[in-house]
Parts: C-alpha cells; structure tokens; sequence
C-alpha cells in the first residue's frame, strides 16, 4: 500500500523520472573531488601524482556524480548518461559496482570484443568494485550510454546481497562483453529507467529494498542474454572446445596428470585467451559439467583405451592417469561405465 505524501515531500520530488544530464559543475569543483592524490592545503609527490594522474579513482557514488556531471539522487546508488563525460585520465577506477551500457563505440565496439556474429544495438560491461576500466586507446570512457553505480552498502539486509557472486558475468573481461539485440536494450533500458524513478523518490524505508531488486531484475535478464550470446556464438565455443580438447588430451599424453599436474581453470582459460569465469561458465553451458568432471571423464576414457592397449597392469593404468591407487580408480571407473577396469577388460577382450 503506497503511504500518503505530505506537500513538503510532493514539492521536493522530481518531476520527471526520464535520465538526463543535468549540467556539468564547475572544474575547480570536478578537480578537487576527481583528482586522487590531493588533500587540502598539501602537494604530493610529483612522481605518484603522475602515476595516479593516468588512473581516475572514484570512491564514492557522490563522487562519480560529481566527476561525471550529475546531480545525487542517492548516496549510494545512481543512473548516469553518458553525454560527453570529458574524463582526462586514461582509466577509471570504480570502488563499486557498475554496469555500463554503452550505445555508441568508434570502433564498432571491437574493443568489448564485438564480432561479426554479435548484435551491435548495444553493449553491456559488468564491474566489480575496484575495477579498472578504459573503453579503448581514444577514450577512457563510451561517448553515449549509461551508467549504473551501486555501492555495495546499498545490498546490505537484501536479498541481492547473498548471491550477488552468482553473477559471474561481473567477473568478466572486458572483451568478453554482452552484446545486446534490440528487443533485449529495450528491455535493459526500462529497467534502468524504472531504476531511475526509484532514485528520483524521497528516500524511506523501502528504497534500498525495491533499488535492489530492481538491479536483481536487471541482473536476471542479462543472464538470460548471455546464455542466448553462448548459443548465436556456438561456431566459436566449438572451436575453443576443440581447443581445450588438445590440452587435456596433451596433459594426459605427456604424463603431466602421473606427476599429479593437473590442468586447472586458470591455466586452462589463459591457453584459450578466456577470464577463468568465462571459461566456466561457457564449458558449463556447452558441456553441462565442470572442468573437474570434464577431466574426469576424459581420464577414463584414456583409462579404457590403456587398459585394452597397454600390456601393463591395472595400477600402471591408475598411475599414468594420476590416480593416487588402484581403488579409487576401481571406484570411479565403475561408477561411469558400470563395470570394473578388469571386468572391462575381459569383456572386451
């Protein structure tokens, strides 16, 4: 039930909820609050200055409002348009969450890693709190779009804040981008305009709940999104599978997995140019398994192989493929293939 407003909160709210750009502040204002380094009345070494200079560090909400050339709605939360934001360091440094939504790119968004077989109606990138971002080599940030900047105090007592880590796109490159249709930048742009609105309210009880679970929204549909990206995308993920293929098929020939050198995320997602997120969640998505039980499943297969080539015993088998015995080895090839490796063996044979 929506609780009667007073006229001093009538006459202090926003007309309109619509984004916009409300003017620049002055520079010496932008300069002392965007400028890291600096405390009144000192002057910092030249050196680290310079350094920090080339890194714009935006600590706050208010901060980036200010920097950015808007009014705070909210001190923890805000929708900003992009017109123009005329940031003079090479990179920004958020120490929040933020999502931008970038509709015009020089370079047709290659720098997010748009290809050919994306949408390019839009582009989506996902940050986590102390982040560095540059759009590319010309500009620091897209010269049109939106910004949405949650400090994670916001998620405190909500829903959002216990598995805001589920959304492991925030965990991304840069590159590795959510390119948009325009059915789907419709659906982002509502959300942040219904975000906006929120924000454009007097500040209660409630505002920190429904700001939540509208991003929580918006979080949701851009799962969606990227799952469908994984499917217009399927030629490629082919070829990176086909890649992680030869690795695992490598580790096991070269006998890295009897040194108990076992391939992991990490080291697998750098082979194949991905953010170990990436590459989670994309074997996920094409495999249904992790990349322990996709290893496990090419051991045995490796396994069935030896046992019918390799005159050998059982435990060199369970050795050559890292096994710390033959038990284990029994326990978890019987319970993929239904049989025991000697029981295999023989009926095989």
């Amino acid at each position: 039930m929506k609780a009667a407003t007073g006229p001093e909160e009538t006459k202090n709210r926003k007309k309109s909820p619509k984004i916009r750009n409300p003017g620049r502040p002055s520079a010496g204002i932008c300069a002392y609050f965007c400028t890291p380094g600096y405390a009144t009345g000192s002057r910092p070494d030249r050196t680290a200055q310079t350094m920090k200079e080339n890194i714009l560090d935006i600590k706050t909400v208010c901060e980036c409002n200010r920097c950015l050339g808007c009014k705070t709605q909210h001190p923890q939360a805000a929708i900003i348009n992009l017109e123009r934001p005329g940031v003079g360091q090479e990179a920004v440094k958020f120490e929040f969450y933020t999502i931008l939504l970038i509709e015009d790119c020089e370079d047709n968004c290659n720098c997010c890693g748009r290809r050919y077989y994306d949408f390019s109606y839009a582009t989506m990138v996902f940050l986590t709190p102390g982040e560095i971002f540059r759009m590319s080599k010309t500009n620091t940030l897209p010269s049109k779009g939106l910004l949405l900047a949650f400090h994670p105090d916001l998620l405190f007592r909500t829903a959002l804040k216990r598995h805001i880590d589920d959304y492991t796109f925030f965990h991304y490159r840069k590159e590795e981008a959510l390119h948009l249709s325009l059915r789907e930048k419709a659906t982002v742009t509502k959300y942040m305009n219904d975000i906006a609105e929120e924000l454009s309210h007097a500040i209660d009880s409630h505002t920190s709940t429904l700001v939540s679970r509208l991003i929580e929204l918006l979080l949701d549909y851009c799962t969606r999104f990227y799952e469908r990206q994984f499917i217009t995308r399927e030629d490629k993920n082919k070829h990176l599978l086909d890649r992680l293929e030869r690795l695992l098929d490598d580790s096991i020939a070269t006998g890295q997995l009897a040194q108990e050198r076992f391939p992991t995320a990490a080291s697998c997602a750098e082979s194949l140019g991905l953010s170990e997120a990436y590459f989670h969640d994309l074997l996920k998505f094409e495999t249904g398994k992790t990349l322990d039980e996709y290893l496990q499943l090419k051991r045995i297969a490796a396994a069935k192989h030896l046992l019918l080539s390799m005159p050998g015993s059982v435990s060199d088998v369970a050795r050559l493929l890292g096994y710390p015995n033959v038990y284990q080895f029994g326990v978890i090839f019987k319970r993929l293939t239904g049989m025991s490796p000697r029981e295999f063996k023989v009926a095989q044979n």
